[in-house]
């Protein structure tokens, strides 16, 4: 169960520079959702000779996902080193399944919830939630797609329409940034929820230095990147980003607010679950008074209720500021992507709420690149015009939509201190 050796890290990096760490000479690819993503996973596992990180929040047990499932299989059979970490909720009802058909894989489970008392212990609103697959050091992939049918809903069942979503293949320097921060999640749960414990007990042991090193090496989420020359961050940019609770708390939020803060012609947005800081709305305030075309694309189906209203409740705000807010009706929205200027943009896992900017474990990519703005301009614009604009707030006026709002900021400031997160959000 050990995984392979990694070099050490430099322990002197964190997240306190707001703007990503860009690495030159990568090339890039959109896929739409898993009818795309799938195919293509399995293809680079399939060719696949040395290592294989997956890590996921949602691993299920329909037709697609045993595909994925197989072919990670496969790869151990033949020597392969699979390793693959599921998150304990949201794959909870599915481990049986998993441990049945990845047959030799190193499958764990970060933070698991086998027993009711589990929900009890500290920590265990802060899940993983990101979605990553990297093969070979080689071939990286990322985005907001789980391991299940883009028709399939867990809540409302199957559907004739696939979710909206995205994720990106990767070739490039910053494919080791993935690798090492899905060696990381790996090496954290197969250690269990006391892994800090486990690192103060290892310098306490016989040989504490090296075995220390080497265990925190696995641990660190991502080594800092060397500066680059300018000639050298051609032709693509990427920066791998990831939201953590140790040293990255905030740097998806961070490098958000830079861009819009930034912009200077056009925002496109589009998120399912919208309800970020003050901060937050306050850079999208500006930019729409700016006079930058902002424009916001969320769920119009909604899975939960509960995170529709939390938006919901923004929509005066925003549209007063003159930012166009559309709901996306045709299927269940899950993209967490954006567009700004026409040349940056991110995709990934992090949505723009409190449990992904605060709690969840997320990842996201930001690629500098008119080619692939581009590209997912027109995914954007095409999601856009299969719409309805909002032109009015639908949670009413008066002391009904004051009630509203304020049930819903009650709610999420609670829900932020029970997961020992204080202060002004």
């Amino acid at each position: 169960m050990t995984p392979p050796p990694v070099p050490p890290a430099d322990p002197s990096d964190d997240d306190a520079p707001a703007l990503p760490a860009l690495t030159g000479g990568n090339r890039v690819g959109l896929l739409a959702g898993g009818d795309e993503l799938f195919p293509a996973m399995c293809a680079a596992i399939a060719g696949a000779r040395h290592q294989v990180w997956l890590a996921t929040y949602i691993f299920h047990d329909d037709a697609a996902a045993r595909v994925v499932a197989q072919a990670l299989a496969d790869a151990a059979q033949r020597g392969v080193w699979v390793g693959v970490v599921v998150d304990g909720f949201g794959s909870k009802a599915t481990l049986p399944a998993l441990r049945e058909w990845l047959v030799g894989v190193n499958l764990t489970v970060f933070r698991p919830v086998d027993r009711w008392w589990r929900l009890l212990q500290p920590g265990q609103l802060r899940r993983l939630h990101q979605k990553l697959c990297v093969v070979d050091g080689d071939l990286g992939f990322i985005g907001g797609i789980n391991v299940i049918d883009d028709r399939n809903d867990l809540n409302h069942g199957w559907s004739s329409l696939p979710r909206l979503d995205f994720a990106v293949q990767l070739q490039g320097p910053v494919v080791a940034r993935m690798e090492q921060a899905a060696r990381a999640m790996w090496s954290r749960a197969s250690l269990g929820a006391d892994w800090r414990d486990e690192v103060r007990q290892l310098a306490h042991g016989a040989e504490p230095l090296a075995r220390a090193r080497r265990v925190l090496a696995r641990l660190r989420v991502l080594p800092p990147v060397p500066p680059a020359a300018p000639a050298a961050l051609l032709p693509v940019r990427v920066a791998f980003l990831v939201r953590d609770n140790l040293l990255r708390r905030r740097a998806i939020e961070r490098a958000y607010i830079d861009a819009i803060s930034r912009a200077r012609q056009r925002i496109e947005l589009i998120c399912p679950y919208f309800y970020p800081g003050r901060a937050f709305r306050r850079a999208l305030r500006r930019a729409a008074e700016r006079g930058v075309q902002v424009r916001l694309l969320l769920q119009g189906k909604a899975d939960y209720r509960f995170a529709a209203l939390a938006a919901q409740v923004l929509y005066d705000e925003m549209l007063r500021s003159g930012v166009r807010v559309f709901e996306y009706t045709p299927a269940f929205l899950h993209a967490k992507v954006a567009v700004v200027d026409g040349e940056w943009a991110t995709v990934g896992s992090s949505n723009i709420d409190p449990l992904s900017l605060l709690l969840n474990l997320e990842a996201n990519v930001i690629v500098r690149d008119a080619p692939f703005a581009a590209d997912l301009g027109l995914r954007i614009e095409a999601a856009v015009q299969a719409s309805r604009e909002v032109l009015r707030p639908p949670v009413g006026a008066g002391w009904w939509a004051v009630l509203r709002r304020g049930f819903v900021a009650w709610t999420a400031y609670w829900f932020l201190r029970l997961a020992g997160i204080s202060g002004r959000y």
